[in-house]
């Protein structure tokens, strides 16, 4: 039986950074419960039962009652299987209830540590951290990386996401509110330097206060991803076995 006490598992960065990536090679310690983007406004109702109204929603002290309720059910693996029933409206839908039940019904059995993936949760590490107990895992991906991927994506990014929170604008953001007004909405590449920089900056600044979050360079696992994740798994109470290297 697992350790239940180890604390959950968040890994976050910029979207198109490696989040994914990195959450799928830690979730291969099968003691590990992997759930994706709670914060992504599209999540499913079983998973997280608060409704999300924007991208990289801001969560802090002054609005956690929104949130923190549906955070403790989810790391409890308490799946909210008929508000989920309710929702569905596609074989596509019918399918992610299954794989999502089965998660958190295995994580629920097998005492697993949650994992939680969600490049959304960028700007409220200091609160899941503080709040839900996190070990904060943060990717970095090289800025022109980054918006080739988008650019070939053609993913474009709407500031309005960011301007309509008042409590990010601000703890992070205000020095910044005439850029992201004027930023044409077209320009791909300029989003993509605009919002690199906002939630790097705000990275920098939380692990001034929090050193014990985790920073990992895309380009640095990829180049050498055994040793690099054997040091993360190490770093935060992960079994890096054969099979895991593998």
């Amino acid at each position: 039986m697992n350790d239940i006490t180890l604390p959950p598992i968040l890994v976050t960065g910029t979207h198109r950074s490696g989040t994914t990536w990195v959450g799928k090679m830690l979730a291969a310690d099968t003691r590990t419960a992997y759930i994706s983007e709670p914060l992504n406004i599209l999540h499913r109702p079983g998973v997280f039962h608060t409704k999300v109204k924007y991208w990289y929603q801001y969560i802090c002290e002054e609005n956690e009652a929104d949130y923190l309720p549906a955070f403790q059910e989810l790391l409890k693996f308490d799946y909210r299987l008929w508000d989920e029933i309710r929702s569905l409206r596609s074989r596509k839908d019918f399918l992610r209830m299954g794989r999502d039940f089965s998660i958190f019904t295995n994580g629920w059995m097998r005492r697993q540590r949650a994992l939680l993936k969600d490049p959304f949760a960028v700007f409220s590490t200091p609160w899941f951290a503080k709040r839900l107990h996190c070990k904060v895992v943060i990717t970095v991906r090289h800025p022109a990386a980054f918006a080739s991927s988008l650019k070939r994506l053609n993913w474009f990014f709407d500031f309005q996401d960011l301007l309509n929170q008042p409590l990010l604008l601000r703890d992070h953001l205000e020095p910044y509110r005439e850029q992201m007004q004027c930023i044409p909405a077209e320009d791909i590449i300029g989003q993509a330097a605009l919002l690199w920089k906002l939630i790097y900056r705000s990275v920098h600044a939380a692990r001034q206060l929090n050193p014990d979050f985790i920073v990992v360079r895309h380009e640095d696992l990829s180049l050498d991803p055994a040793s690099g994740y054997r040091d993360l798994y190490r770093s935060l109470g992960l079994e890096f076995t054969p099979r895991v290297e593998k």
